[in-house]
Parts: C-alpha cells; structure tokens; sequence
C-alpha cells in the first residue's frame, strides 16, 4: 500500500493541532502581544540549518520552507527576521538554551528533545528511511544492513533511533557524522562513497530531485511529527504566538501550499532527448519569435536562450516551479521587480526578462573570461546565484587551478554541498552539483538545436551524435 505523501500528512495533521492548541486562542490576525521576545530589539532570531529543506542562500536570494514560515512567523509578529545559521544538530538546541535564539525551526520531536525544549505545533510527519544507491543491493530487513557502513548526522533523531535498534540488532553498527547534514550524506551515497544513511524522509524527498538514484529501502523507527523548538524555561508568549500563526497557516491553506511546493512532485525532470525534439516540434515554433527578438537585443544567440526556456518550464508559458517560479524563463517576484517584470505568466515579458537578467550575468563576469567558458559561469549564476558562483571561482583559485575556465570551476562547484569546504566561502552552502546538472543539460539542448539548423532531419543520426554532453 502506498504511503500518503508529505501534503497528505500535513494535512492529517490539523486533529493533532487542535488538540495541542488546548486554551489558546484562535483569532489568527496579528496579536497584540505584551513584551513579546524580540520587540526590545525589534527582530526574531531564528536558529537553523544551511540545507535544501531548511535555509540557503539561493540565486534570488534567501530560499528554503523553514526560511518561508519563519520570514511570514516574524511579518506575523511585526518583527524583523534575523536568521542564525548553527553548523550540526547538537548545536541547535544548545544555542537556543544559551539565548542565541528565539526558536529553532525545523527539528523532529523526539522525546529526548522534548526534555531540553518546548516544541510548538506539528507541521508536517516524517519518517527515518534507510537510503542506499540505485544498482546496489536493496536491504530487505534490518538484518541486511549490519556489517555494512552505515553513517548519521550526530545528534540527529536517526542516531537515537539506532541506539534502540541496537538493543535487538547487537552487532548494529554506525559513524557519527559531526561534521556534515543529512542532505550532504545523500549527496555521498550518490556518489557511491557511502554506502548507506538514514534521513527523513521530507531531506531524502528534496534530494532525490536532484539525485535520482537515491532509493528508499524502507523506514525506520516511527514516524516524527517536525515542529519548531522554543526555549522551556523563558516566557512563553512566543511560543502561545506560534500557535496562532499555525492556526492562520492551516485554515488559510498556505501550509498546504508550502509543503506542496518544497516537496511535491516536480514536473520538470531531466527528459529524454526524443521528448526533447517532440518539443522542439511542436512547442518551438511557437515561442521562436520571441527568443529570435530578445537574442537580437541582447546579444544572446536565440537557440541559446530557447535552451534555457526549455530546461526551466519544458517550454511551458503557464509552468511553476515547486518553490513559486514561473513562467518561460522561471522568473522569481524579486527577479521580476528588478527587471519591470510585470507579468511573468506573460511569454514576451517572460523571454524578455530572462534574456536581460542572463545578459547581466554574462556583463558582471570579470573581463578575462573567455568565451564559451563565460556563458556556461553565466548560465551556472541564472541557476545558483552571481554569488555561489564567485565561491566556486574562489575555491577553483585556492586550489591551483584556473578560475576563468568552465572546466576547472565545474569541478569545484559541487564542493559548496561539502562542509569542509563551504564552510571557508563566504555565502556557504550552495547545491553545486545541481547547477553543474542544470548547465550541461543546457549545452545538450541548445547544441541539438544548433545540429538541427545543419541537418537534414534524420533523427537518427542527430541522436548518434549527441552522445557528448558538450558543444
């Protein structure tokens, strides 16, 4: 039987909130709160993680579901929202003990934590699942995965949940990860230098979109609800807050929203290439015009702009993303405002705007670039950020090798996924190997595109010749 998916369990969630709710109030417009925490200062410190579930940085600026609720939390109270990132699990709650904080976003309640801190309402039901890579050997039982190298993020629900299966399983073995998050430990067992983790399964949802060979054996432990940590022995007026802002979240449906768009299904995978050229078929010629006009504006080569239009919407004028983009080019509101976008659902507003901005990031690359190396940076800063890129460059640097050739800064760009590495940069974590994926599918595309302006229309023989992910 299928289990009901991270909405369907949000949403199962409303009983189990009500009840917590017990005396507080359900009025959910903005309270008049008394010597809330953080008026003094006029912001609310929130304590997370850097992680595609939690907090990053992304390419239009901050980005992640716990960064959302806590940035609409904090408009909820008329605060200011200051984030503070804490670099592993056992940091968090320590943290927020020491008054580094206001609350922790983003935790399962275990009972364990429940003794250090107050959890608010449940927002979304997790389970730990046993991660392993596609091709490999799936676990069949619990049995099948001692002996084997097992690592968890130290202080993480997933390390408690192995100290009771030990008491079962005795020869149950496994490293603490210190250092790392769950979603870096995904990343290694892609890679096949790890050969298995456990994670929840809304970290292991994010991640398989941009590793598909990550599979689930099975789930581990009980489910957890995930819920925000508040302060157990500090004046509870936030906490009582927190209560009401979820009520509003629930009834108005914006929870439902969130969680759908972080963790509902994508439709915008990597497709194949005879879809590829149905598309370029039937949709193409359609939206041609249109990058024909803004390549001759801005300089662009158009089938290269209509290969950027294919990888964010598939060509789609009316397409959205799981995180609230839109339209042909995927522009974000912030983008938009920048730009004088003012309608991104509109297509030549759309081409017009993703032409500009890329036209930005091609002029705000340093002058020694050389080409083609400068579009495939500039196509890596429309999908992770001018900034991420600047980190990789960097790291490129520091390593010995060239920061102005695409081939070297590729290499270096999924290290921002590494601790030991994004740790030293200056805007941190970033999904590298995702920009990295998002470029080269780019090059395929617009290099098919430019083979077709040169062939006669054998398919066959086009495809022969697209083994190489390069122009």
């Amino acid at each position: 039987m299928d289990r009901p998916g991270p909405v369907a369990t949000a949403l199962t969630l409303a009983a189990l909130t009500a009840m917590l709710l017990g005396g507080c109030s359900s009025h959910h417009a903005r309270s008049k709160l008394v010597r809330l925490p953080g008026q003094k200062r006029g912001e609310l410190v929130v304590l997370t993680r850097t992680g595609p579930t939690t907090y990053y940085q992304g390419a239009q600026g901050p980005a992640g579901m716990e960064y959302d609720m806590a940035r609409d939390f904090a408009d909820f109270l008329g605060l200011r929202l200051k984030i503070k990132v804490v670099g592993h699990d056992r940091g968090l709650l320590k943290a927020l003990a020491a008054g580094k904080g206001d609350l922790v976003a983003g935790l399962t309640v275990t009972s364990a934590r429940k003794r250090l801190a107050r959890f608010g309402p449940p927002y979304q039901i997790v389970h730990e699942q046993l991660v392993y890579r596609g091709g490999t050997d799936k676990p069949a039982a619990l049995k099948d995965i001692v002996g084997h190298t097992i690592e968890v993020v130290a202080g993480s629900s997933a390390e408690t949940t192995l100290d009771h299966l030990r008491q079962t399983l005795p020869h149950l073995s496994w490293t603490d990860a210190s250092h790392m998050q769950a979603d870096e430990l995904l990343f290694l067992v892609w890679q096949g230098l790890l050969r298995f983790t456990i994670a929840d399964s809304n970290v292991v949802s994010v991640n398989r979109r941009y590793y598909p060979e990550l599979r689930v054996a099975f789930d581990i432990g009980p489910p957890h609800p995930l819920a925000w940590a508040f302060p157990k022995h500090r004046d509870t007026k936030l906490y009582r807050a927190a209560f009401r802002f979820f009520t509003q979240m629930r009834r108005s449906g914006q929870l439902a929203d969130l969680i759908a768009r972080y963790y509902g299904v994508t439709r915008y995978n990597y497709v194949h290439i005879h879809t590829y050229l149905e598309r370029v078929r039937a949709a193409l010629p359609i939206y041609a015009p249109l990058f024909r006009s803004a390549g001759a504006r801005y300089h662009i080569p158009w089938r290269l702009l209509a290969a950027v239009a294919y990888q964010e919407s598939r060509w789609d004028a009316r397409a959205e993303s799981p995180t609230g983009v839109q339209g042909l080019m995927m522009l974000t509101n912030d983008t938009c405002l920048s730009l004088g976008v003012t309608d991104r659902l509109n297509p030549r507003q759309s081409v017009d705007g993703g032409a500009r901005y890329l036209r930005t990031l091609l002029d705000a690359l340093p002058p020694a670039i050389p080409q083609p190396d400068r579009t495939w940076m500039a196509l890596a800063a429309y999908n992770i950020g001018q900034n991420h890129l600047e980190d990789a460059r960097w790291l490129t640097r520091e390593q010995g090798a060239n920061p102005d050739r695409w081939a070297d800064v590729e290499q270096r760009l999924p290290l921002l996924e590494d601790p030991w590495w994004f740790r030293k940069t200056h805007f941190g974590y970033a999904p590298g190997y995702v920009a990295v994926q998002y470029v080269n599918r780019i090059r395929v595309y617009y290099r098919i595109l430019r083979q077709l302006h040169h062939t006669t229309g054998n398919t066959r023989s086009l495809l022969f010749q697209l083994s190489e992910p390069t122009i």
